[in-house]
C-alpha cells in the first residue's frame, strides 16, 4: 500500500475520533439536569364573610307514614314561608335531602324465643338548605324556623360571595413568601438564583378564624351569631435554575 495513503487513513481515523469523543461529551453534557432549587411559600388572607349557608332539618314521628309525612310537610311550609318573610329569595333555598325510615322494635317474648322486630312508627324528615346574604338577619331567622318546625340540623357556616380579592391577596403573600426564600437559601449557599423554570399553586378556603370575632345580636329572642372572619390560604412552589 501507498505510504501516503496509509498515513491519511491513520490521520482521518484520528480525527474522526476525536470528534466522536467531542460530540459525544456536548450530547452528555445536554443531557444533564439543569441544577434547580425548588420552594414553596404560604399566604393568607382574612376576611369579614358577608354570607352564612344553613342547613335545617324537620323530623317528624307518626305511626304511619302518610301521618308523619303530613306533619312534616305543614312545619315546613310555615318554615318556607317564614324564609320569604326574611328576605330569603326562592334561588337562596333548596331541598338538599328528604327521607321516609320506618321505626322499628323487637317485641320482648315471655318464652325467651327470638321475634321478629315490627314497624312501630315512621320518620320522615326534610332538609332544607339556605343561604342567608344579609347576616344581620341570621340570628332571627334561626329562632324563627325552630319556633316553627326545625328540630334538626341547624348547621352554619360562613362564606363570602365574592372571595376573589382576598384570594388574590394571598396569592400575592404566596410568592412573596417563596421568592424571599428561595433568596436567602441561594444567597446562604453562595450560588446565583436563576430562572424560574416552573410554578404551580394549591387553594384552601373559607376556614374559619377564632381571632377578631364579632357577635352579631338583633335582639333579646334571635340567636346569638359570632360571625368572625374567614381566612383564605394559598401555597405556591416555584422552580428556580441555579446558577454556578
Amino acid at each position: 500500500m501507498n505510504r501516503f495513503l496509509a498515513s491519511g487513513m491513520i490521520f482521518g481515523a484520528v480525527a474522526l475520533f476525536s470528534m466522536s469523543l467531542g460530540t459525544t461529551h456536548s450530547v452528555a453534557q445536554a443531557n444533564e439536569p439543569t441544577p434547580r432549587i425548588m420552594v414553596s411559600g404560604t399566604g393568607t388572607a382574612d376576611v369579614a364573610p358577608d354570607m352564612a349557608v344553613l342547613t335545617l332539618s324537620v323530623l317528624r314521628q307518626e305511626e304511619t307514614a302518610r301521618a308523619a309525612l303530613d306533619a312534616n310537610n305543614i312545619a315546613m311550609q310555615r318554615v318556607l314561608a317564614a324564609m320569604a318573610e326574611e328576605g330569603i329569595e326562592p334561588r337562596d333555598m333548596q331541598t338538599s335531602n328528604f327521607n321516609i325510615r320506618p321505626r322499628f322494635e323487637r317485641p320482648k317474648s315471655n318464652s325467651g324465643t327470638r321475634r321478629d322486630p315490627e314497624i312501630i312508627g315512621y320518620d320522615v324528615s326534610n332538609t332544607l338548605t339556605v343561604r342567608v346574604r344579609n347576616l344581620s338577619t341570621l340570628g332571627r331567622v334561626l329562632d324563627r324556623s325552630v319556633s316553627l318546625g326545625v328540630n334538626s340540623g341547624g348547621n352554619v357556616r360562613f362564606s363570602n360571595q365574592d372571595p376573589s380579592e382576598a384570594i388574590e391577596q394571598a396569592r400575592i403573600n404566596a410568592m412573596k413568601a417563596a421568592v424571599r426564600k428561595a433568596e436567602l437559601l441561594t444567597s446562604t449557599a453562595g450560588v446565583g438564583l436563576g430562572a424560574i423554570l416552573e410554578i404551580s399553586e394549591r387553594s384552601k378556603s373559607g376556614v374559619q378564624s377564632i381571632a377578631h370575632m364579632s357577635t352579631t345580636r338583633t335582639n333579646a329572642s334571635a340567636v346569638p351569631i359570632a360571625t368572625g372572619e374567614n381566612n383564605y390560604s394559598v401555597t405556591v412552589n416555584i422552580s428556580y435554575a441555579l446558577e454556578q
